[in-house]
């Protein structure tokens, strides 16, 4: 969904340590340009927290983000920080209803660059229905950040039928993902090391709480656990998995879903797609009996039209996840060591 949204007449260009000083300037800043673009009635009321009532289970989340660069192909750190956030809360089993924001900007970024990115904020948080409802801005001096960074806190109530808990993941259940893996990571490392496709590849980033909750009414407890393989990828996700649950996991490399310009960027590059990070995608382990028809569902919504069962939890080798290759050898899957890609969410 785009949006139109002018930026308003300013008298500055550039963000500067006196826009962090808490006086005029600050409120300059907050009045002409992050209020009027993001107020609404409990954000308005400009006090240091937020006045809101959940009835029932809450689910609860925060999270930092650094991408660099902070413009990227299909998005940029704003709209990564609200679905981030977002997303963290739907693979809770909950339905996000509010975020806290808070910027960190290094003085001297544009302030044209800061309005797009609170334009995708914006963007972000109308497509996901939640709201920002408070926050904070600072500003450090030159060379002591980055651009920008951004904390976002989310907050949303646990769907009625959901039961996530790792615990519940047994023999049998299958391992689904629900889209293709590694386009986000390999969007941001096509613009840091300049490489040419024939197609530009963009990330995948996107709020994914409508489709976790239609899936949560239609397959309530079935769905085992939810995860987002981020930093890590999918290697690390299921690794923690194997290793908490004291089960073992076999997947299929035939069956794991990866864009052609993707899997030829990680080629490149020396990576294992496995171990890049995602931002549009989520993990679930679901009951064996439902399973097929989780990912007829789940192709059928947003985001979902590459899911794939890749694998399945076994007894064998407690605490190891093994892939079958293409050319039909075995191997351990690891956790990640040390950081492959980093400044990546």
């Amino acid at each position: 969904m785009k949006l139109h949204c002018p930026m308003p007449q300013l008298d500055f260009d550039v963000i500067t340590l006196g826009h962090g000083s808490g006086g005029l300037l600050t409120n300059k800043l907050l009045d002409k340009v992050i209020f009027d673009l993001l107020g609404n009635e409990k954000l308005n009321e400009r006090h240091d927290g937020a006045y809101f009532q959940l009835d029932g289970k809450t689910a609860f989340s925060t999270d930092n983000f650094v991408v660099s660069p902070i413009f990227f192909p299909g998005g940029n750190i704003g709209e990564l920080a609200v679905n981030g956030t977002v997303n963290d809360i739907a693979m809770c089993g909950a339905i996000p209803k509010y975020l806290s924001l808070g910027f960190i900007i290094e003085e001297g970024l544009k302030m044209t660059e800061f309005w797009e990115i609170l334009v995708a904020v914006k963007r972000a948080c109308d497509n996901a229905g939640v709201q920002v409802i408070t926050g904070d801005t600072k500003v450090v001096e030159k060379g002591k950040g980055d651009k920008i960074f951004i904390n976002t806190t989310g907050i949303g109530l646990v769907h009625s039928k959901a039961d996530i808990n790792i615990e519940n993941i047994k023999k049998g259940d299958k391992i689904i993902v629900s889209g293709q893996l590694a386009t986000h990571g390999m969007s941001i490392m096509s613009v840091r090391e300049g490489l040419e496709f024939e197609t530009t590849i963009e990330s995948d980033t996107a709020n994914l709480n409508h489709t976790v909750e239609v899936l949560l009414d239609d397959f309530g407890d079935e769905i085992h656990l939810l995860r987002d393989p981020t930093r890590g990828g999918a290697a690390t996700v299921l690794t923690e998995i194997a290793k908490s649950r004291k089960l073992g996991i076999n997947i299929e490399q035939k069956n794991i879903p990866i864009a052609k310009q993707v899997n030829a960027a990680c080629e490149m590059l020396g990576l294992d797609p496995l171990y890049v990070a995602n931002e549009g995608v989520f993990m679930a382990v679901v009951g064996a009996e439902k399973a097929d028809q989780f990912v007829e569902k789940l192709k059928a919504l947003a985001y979902g039209n590459h899911a794939a069962i890749i694998g399945e939890v076994v007894e064998e080798h407690p605490g190891q996840v093994v892939m079958s290759s293409l050319i039909g050898g075995k191997r351990v899957v690891n956790m990640l060591v040390g950081e492959q890609l980093p400044r990546i969410c």
